[in-house]
């Protein structure tokens, strides 16, 4: 304590009453500071499970933060909803969405359900021209050429539709849509014989060709790896290498969007290269080669 006589003589530059609060403030951070060792408040959330929260979000862009701690709670994670809604904000996304699946996601999670076609055109060495036409299976992305011809009538097209529902067999009842564009080809002849078995036709855009990406891609291959390197004699001409080109593309040629497996043929197991050798064999005519291992 200052003494009164000399208290009077001193020029404070602040009031005794903020002196007295600074006092506090010192006090009460020094209580602060003892009663925080070794403990800091509630603990942290594991690392692990904001890795799940932000994964499960990332997988699922319809679901807010109370699916997402539904989910875990049915995994036996313990986590509190807040916590959740935390996590998804400190990581920039809004913990309330409900967004619709993008059209990437929504064609794969249909494809199973899909089918599209297309002509597509050979030239001959007569100078005339042939037509093909192909259906591609939008999840297994196997292909059936249906047949070629040189006068492509409604009558011809429809019963090709015909012969695609007699080969799919037991999984026509699997395929819902059937993509095609609005060539006059395709008549309402060709839309009736797929109605009946319960497939809706989708017509593409005029001039639109990403509407039919995957057929057109095909096609694209198609010339690119056959038509493109090949004298084509006639339609029997033609018709034989399309056939082993579509044995190849369905049995032997690896897709990115199988994971490097054909459609009708699994990626097999890992082997010990080691243990066996690798033989080529040449298919279509020799412009493709294929390889197997043999012992």
């Amino acid at each position: 304590m200052i003494p009164k006589a000399r208290r009077h003589g001193l020029l404070l530059l602040v009031t005794p009453d903020t002196i007295l609060r600074w006092h506090r403030d010192i006090a009460g951070r020094r209580w602060a500071a003892r009663s925080m060792r070794g403990k800091t408040g509630r603990p942290a959330t594991r690392r692990n499970i904001q890795a799940l929260v932000r994964r499960l979000a990332r997988e699922n862009p319809g679901w807010g933060y109370r699916r997402i701690h539904g989910e875990m709670a049915g995994l036996g994670v313990k986590v509190a909803a807040s916590t959740v809604w935390e996590i998804l904000k400190a990581s920039g996304i809004d913990p309330a969405r409900r967004n619709g699946p993008t059209w990437s996601q929504f064609l794969r999670s249909q494809a199973g359900a899909i089918l599209a076609s297309d002509f597509f055109a050979a030239d001959l060495l007569d100078g005339t021209q042939a037509y093909a036409l192909a259906v591609i299976e939008h999840a297994s992305r196997r292909i059936r050429i249906l047949g070629v011809t040189q006068h492509p009538t409604g009558e011809w097209t429809a019963q090709q539709a015909r012969n695609l529902l007699m080969d799919l067999g037991e999984q026509a009842h699997r395929v819902k849509f059937m993509i095609r564009d609005r060539g006059s080809n395709f008549t309402t002849a060709f839309d009736a014989v797929l109605a009946d078995a319960g497939i809706r036709t989708v017509l593409c855009n005029v001039r639109t060709p990403r509407m039919n990406a995957i057929a057109e891609r095909w096609i694209g291959g198609c010339r690119r790896e056959l038509l493109d390197r090949t004298l084509v004699w006639n339609q029997a001409h033609l018709r034989r290498i399309l056939r082993a080109y579509e044995t190849h593309h369905n049995q032997h040629r690896p897709h990115r969007s199988l994971h490097a497996a054909a459609p009708l043929k699994p990626l097999p197991e890992p082997v010990d290269l080691g243990q066996y050798r690798v033989r080529k064999q040449a298919c279509a005519g020799g412009l493709i080669n294929e390889y197997r291992l043999v012992a």
